[in-house]
């Protein structure tokens, strides 16, 4: 797959395996060299809209109709959202997620967001409960203040214990839980925030264009 590495479900299940779990404030896993170079650079380069915030910010639900998804028709105009899609959807892939979190995501759904936050974005405390399963964050941001751009990691009283680096191509996970209370603190962000967030979500979830197989739950191998 030319522009995208062919290696990249190899590459991504090495990053994932190799993934440093962590126990403040919640248990979670620090990934690094997450995507191929080839990869990074072809998500970045999509001719997806960045959102206007419109002095709108605290929840990514205040502008859902500017929001980006590797869904069916993403995935059949770009090779690089497919290609992503298929990693994250194989056999092999789930079964070393399910193996890292101790957790259950056969029969689940995959649905990546793709990004792309300027100056004014923010993101109030919350803890993914409900539909959502599993959640990987991957920063695709650089340039110098990268690495402050990660998501800031909360107690259950609401004060800031730790922040992911935003690093580029480094990545966070979590399995979504009472305790799991993560944002972004309002900071300067300059030029554009870059983050995919994969998630696989329960069979209830509705908003089935935000899927990138709607059809299809994933299995384990």
């Amino acid at each position: 797959m030319t522009g995208i590495g062919p290696n990249l479900p190899v590459h991504l299940r090495a990053a994932l395996a190799a993934g440093r779990q962590g126990e403040v404030p919640f248990r979670h896993w620090s990934l690094a060299d997450v995507l191929p170079p080839e990869t990074c650079g072809a998500i970045r380069a999509l001719p997806f809209n960045i959102p206007d915030m419109g002095g709108i910010a605290g929840r990514r639900e205040s502008i859902n109709a500017q929001r980006s998804f590797f869904g069916v028709e993403q995935r059949r105009q770009f090779p690089v959202c497919d290609a992503l899609a298929h990693a994250l959807q194989a056999p092999a892939t789930i079964a070393l997620l399910q193996r890292l979190c101790g957790t259950v995501l056969a029969g689940a759904s995959l649905r990546i967001e793709y990004c792309q936050d300027t100056d004014g974005f923010w993101l109030e405390p919350h803890t993914d409960i409900g539909a959502k399963l599993f959640t990987m964050l991957i920063y695709l941001s650089d340039g110098p203040a990268a690495e402050t751009l990660g998501t800031d990691l909360l107690d259950t009283t609401g004060n800031l214990v730790a922040r992911s680096p935003g690093t580029f191509d480094s990545g966070l996970i979590f399995i979504p839980a009472e305790d799991t209370w993560h944002g972004f603190a309002p900071r300067r962000i300059e030029g554009v925030r870059r983050t995919l967030i994969v998630n696989y979500v329960r069979p209830e979830w509705r908003a089935r264009h935000e899927l990138c197989f709607p059809d299809m739950p994933v299995v384990a191998a």
